[in-house]
């Protein structure tokens, strides 16, 4: 087996062991909280190039005013009970190679 082949079966075994943990956020997500389950945002990666971050979404859906960027913080009252939850085991993140 070489390199590639191996690299796809490591990434099918990791997404299937992966997707009830995703399901499971997904659902809470939907039942505890309005609005998207998934946060789209772009970064910044290596060697300047942008690329879109999928995340579970975790805050509540800002309003205009609430839209300005801050920095979370413990206790941020714009973090959910469930989105706590996310953010607490570390599965908030969705693993993603796409660029833009």
């Amino acid at each position: 087996m070489d390199k590639r082949q191996f690299d796809l079966v490591g990434s099918v075994v990791g997404l299937v062991l992966a997707a009830p943990f995703m399901l499971l956020a997904a659902v809470g997500i939907a039942l505890t909280s309005p609005g998207p389950v998934i946060y789209r945002c772009r970064r910044v990666g290596k060697g300047g190039t942008i690329f879109t971050m999928f995340k579970f979404r975790t805050m509540h859906v800002a309003t205009d005013e609430q839209a300005r960027v801050r920095i979370t913080g413990t206790g941020d009252p714009r973090i959910f009970a469930f989105g706590a939850l996310l953010r607490r085991l570390k599965i908030d993140e969705l693993p993603s190679s796409s660029t833009c």
